[in-house]
């Protein structure tokens, strides 16, 4: 009997075509392995013979991670490139799990914003500005430096901070400066920039949820000070 190969089935089922038209989620374990050894064998094609990989790890992914290149060839139809790419994929996908969960602390507490960003600003003898922006979750997304200034002040642009809110897709940030002298009580350009930032993010639906002033040793928090 002559075996079908994947080319012969209807488009929507093919692996490639289906991770195009209908989504990466659409995709079976076996079908998205199937893309990466492209071909099969003369017996199965690049499905049949993914399955088979599969099979021998219960289908688990985290099993089939910890497969070397030279188990990987054992399988008839699996040789060093095929190996490799099939490692490759998976470490860069360990990889970025690893990332995720560093990248995306949680932030429930000015205590915990003012560690997020205390080793950057604490001992600095000009100001930064720093912004750090969250998801719904309350967990950080990225934090960008926004301007650096003297020793008394830096510049702030209201639209750049939340222009990159809205690249992110960020639904809430916390602003952050430090004061070199040490002194923790905020200016009057403090309060007055904490409201100007409150009312541009009101008008975007994106939250202002604190604004840490650092010193060397501690730090002030508008919200906790029910100054926001």
């Amino acid at each position: 009997m002559k075996k079908l190969t994947i080319k012969t089935w209807a488009l929507d089922d093919r692996p490639r075509e289906k991770l195009l038209y209908k989504g990466k989620s659409a995709l079976s374990n076996a079908e998205l392995l199937a893309i990466l050894l492209r071909t099969g064998t003369k017996e199965m094609n690049a499905v049949d013979l993914a399955k088979n990989i599969l099979r021998g790890t219960d289908d688990n992914i985290n099993e089939l991670a910890k497969l070397s290149v030279e188990k990987l060839m054992t399988y008839k139809g699996i040789g060093e490139a095929k190996a490799v790419a099939i490692v490759t994929a998976l470490e860069l996908g360990k990889r970025r799990q690893k990332e995720s969960s560093f990248q995306l602390p949680k932030i429930s507490s000015s205590k915990q914003a003012y560690e997020l960003l205390f080793s950057e600003l604490s001992d600095l003898l000009h100001e930064e500005f720093w912004v750090a922006y969250l998801n719904n979750s309350n967990r950080v997304l990225s934090k960008e430096m926004i301007s650096k200034g003297g020793i008394t002040s830096s510049i702030v642009d209201t639209r750049l901070i939340y222009k990159k809110a809205i690249e992110l897709s960020a639904v809430a940030i916390i602003a952050f400066h430090n004061h070199p002298s040490g002194e923790l009580k905020p200016s009057s350009s403090d309060i007055s920039l904490t409201k100007k930032l409150q009312i541009a993010g009101d008008s975007l639906d994106i939250r202002l949820l604190d604004h840490i002033i650092i010193a060397e040793k501690s730090y002030f928090s508008f919200a906790d000070h029910n100054m926001i």
